[in-house]
């Protein structure tokens, strides 16, 4: 009976083993531009084979296609759900033409002829709404990118062709609603078109997914961020990638299979705990997630997660740090500053509003360097002077985004300007002349000169850091 005991326990072991270790994804990837009745589309066949050798890359099983009909999109269609039938990660992409007609939306095979809504709903396009209900109903997440939404030649042979009654069509997709455990992302708004790109490359939406969403540790929210701004950037705010997410938990394409499982509920601050043995990246991608954090909260959720972690000392002395308060000896520093600089939250939206063109974006990489938080002067805002922003804004005790409002631009801008060197304090004179140009000036400030010692310019540095982060702890006060 021992044995019989031991052989089950062993069993079981060795299910849950098995259990754990699964974590089966599936694709269905599909680019048609080759149509037959209307203009062809040369950029959604090579979308569609990037997207697929991206997605098998983090371990998707990929069912690809080009340039399908109406019959062997079915065809795709029915392999599919087969296969995505109780998945961990679903995942749904589409490059070509699509139409919205009475607010359905629809994805047209390269031999679509269609002359009225009639042949829309009748069969001749893809519904979308129940082509994802049907093959990914029972996924536990559900991603679904739609690089549909370029000019369609179609809605104009509708509307021509619809004497007898109002019909309501669109050339962009309509908007749509993502049930538990979806995120949709569109190429553009609801009821736009995006751009197609140069011929023989990617679109500019695809192109972003490719650069974002397998990147290791970043969660698929996060990296839907960057795409927006990616593409924004890229198309000068001529298209904007839209999406409705309804996730319950962290998502990530390429992580430890401990952060991969979407199912797990999320803590009160949002976060995913991870679960104890997990390898050392995933602590250091948990720990990057709250380091800067003002929220004991975020940082305790750290210490329950890893009590014995290797940044430990690290959130117990930012614990204390946030514990012991502003001083209020330093309550001149930022005195010319707008108070709503420490509470008013900035995002891609607020930081397009400034109006950065590329001289005024390395302007602002120089400040941020004149006064020690190092980043390449390139022009662009990329991951790497999105991070440099944040710790930026953490010393200083703003929102921390790694995006800009008017306030912190303004702020940013005045900073060095504002804090002049004492007389005995001769390491602050090359900030200044860092700083000489006007405040409300678009003309890029000059390169730092160089110090004569490292150290003085690290310590004033670190000195700005702590003063400001204690005055923005007493605005918020």
């Amino acid at each position: 009976m021992r044995y019989l005991t031991l052989l089950a326990s062993l069993m079981c072991m060795v299910l849950s083993v098995s259990a754990a270790k699964a974590d089966r994804r599936v694709a269905f990837v599909v680019g048609n531009g080759s149509y037959k009745n209307v203009a062809q589309l040369p950029n959604p066949p090579i979308d569609a084979k990037a997207m697929a050798s991206t997605l098998r890359n983090v371990g998707f099983e990929v069912i690809e296609g080009s340039n399908l009909s109406r019959d062997q999109m079915t065809e795709k269609l029915l392999d599919f759900g087969r296969k995505a039938q109780g998945s961990d990660i679903a995942l749904f992409y589409y490059a070509g033409h699509g139409i919205a007609v009475s607010g359905t939306n629809y994805l047209l095979p390269v031999d679509a002829d269609i002359k009225s809504e009639m042949d829309v709903k009748l069969g001749a396009a893809i519904n979308i709404d129940l082509t994802l209900e049907q093959t990914m109903g029972d996924a536990k997440v559900k991603l679904v990118f739609l690089d549909a939404c370029r000019d369609n030649p179609f809605a104009a042979k509708i509307k021509s062709n619809s004497a007898t009654r109002s019909v309501n069509v669109q050339s962009g997709l309509a908007e749509m609603k993502s049930g538990e455990g979806t995120l949709i992302a569109f190429a553009t708004g609801p009821g736009q078109t995006a751009l197609d790109g140069q011929e023989g490359n990617n679109s500019p939406f695809t192109r972003a997914l490719i650069d974002n969403i397998t990147k290791p540790g970043v969660e698929i929210q996060q990296a839907m961020t960057a795409v927006r701004a990616q593409v924004n950037e890229e198309t000068r705010k001529g298209q904007l990638p839209w999406g409705h997410t309804n996730l319950t938990g962290s998502v990530y394409l390429n992580q430890a299979p401990t952060t991969q499982v979407a199912t797990a509920a999320p803590t009160a601050t949002g976060i995913v705990p991870a679960a104890t043995g997990s390898s050392d990246g995933v602590e250091l991608e948990y720990w990057r997630s709250v380091k800067e954090s003002n929220k004991p909260e975020e940082l305790n959720a750290y210490l329950t997660a890893y009590p014995n972690g290797q940044f430990k000392a690290l959130a117990l002395a930012r614990l204390a740090a946030i514990k012991s308060g502003p001083s209020t000896a330093t309550r001149t520093l930022n005195a010319g500053v707008d108070p709503a600089t420490f509470t008013d939250e900035a995002t891609q939206v607020t930081e397009d509003q400034i109006g950065l063109d590329k001289n005024k974006r390395r302007d602002v990489q120089r400040r941020l360097t004149a006064l020690g938080f190092d980043t390449k002067q390139t022009g662009t805002f990329d991951d790497e002077t999105r991070s440099v922003l944040k710790r930026w804004q953490t010393a200083r005790g703003y929102p921390s985004s790694g995006y800009l409002n008017r306030h912190q631009h303004k702020a940013l801008l005045s900073e060095i300007v504002a804090a002049p060197a004492t007389a005995s304090d001769t390491s602050q004179k090359p900030a200044r002349r860092a700083a000489t140009a006007p405040a409300q000036s678009s003309a890029p400030a000059p390169a730092p000169q160089p110090r004569s010692n490292p150290g003085d310019a690290a310590g004033a540095a670190f000195v700005g850091g702590v003063v400001g982060g204690m005055m923005g702890g007493m605005f918020r006060r």
